[in-house]
């Protein structure tokens, strides 16, 4: 069977309400057959302040991250304690491994770092440790996405961290459906991402 539109209600109550009403009948697996989901990509192209070249070597592992963020599920919160998933749409891949992509995209646009993911034989001078604490989209009020990451920057050489941050956004949903969603939460971690690229750069 099919599904109502996530958000086609203008009050924040009634779009609570919608969210729970619709991923409750996903999750139940309402109907015969099984929903197909809209695949969604982070398609921002972050702006970095401009920064001093380095010849230092940066290794990015794919972030850690709760259950609730470590699939391919779009995270709403309704409230401080209750969690469900956007209906009908999914990210293209894991989030943690999509962030990790993006973020060596970052670096790699800069053109002022060599970076790199596990595996890719860098002579390693520094890792960027990252840890997605929110990445979703908020309904207990106007509608937003909310995007945390907490970054570490490990010096490989001696194992000591030499600075860590937690950087955070947050981006009204402007329009409806589930793309408006997942614009806001593209825009957020646009900017997540190009604070996080910058103070590296700045750092090392």
């Amino acid at each position: 069977m099919g599904f109502p539109d996530l958000v086609v209600f203008r009050r924040a109550g009634a779009v609570r309400s919608a969210v729970v009403l619709t991923l409750g009948m996903v999750l139940a697996g309402c109907g015969s057959g099984k929903a197909v989901n809209d695949t969604f990509s982070l398609a921002s192209v972050p702006t970095v302040d401009r920064a001093s070249a380095t010849n230092r070597q940066l290794l990015v592992p794919e972030p850690t991250a709760l259950k609730t963020l470590g699939s391919d599920q779009i995270l709403v919160r309704l409230s401080s304690s209750e969690l469900q998933y956007l209906a009908k749409a999914q990210w293209g891949d894991s989030l943690p491994r999509m962030v990790q992509d993006r973020l060596v995209q970052t670096f790699d646009n800069t053109g002022r770092i060599r970076v790199g993911k596990p595996g890719q034989g860098l002579a390693i001078d520094y890792q960027l440790i990252a840890e997605l604490r929110a990445f979703e989209i908020s309904t207990d009020g106007p509608a937003r996405a909310v995007v945390e990451i907490f970054a570490k920057i490990l010096d490989d050489r001696n194992g000591t961290v030499r600075k860590q941050q937690a950087f955070r956004a947050v981006v009204p949903v402007r329009g409806a459906g589930n793309p408006a969603f997942v614009a806001a939460l593209d825009a957020a971690f646009a900017q997540v991402a190009a604070d996080i690229v910058g103070w590296t750069l700045r750092s090392i």
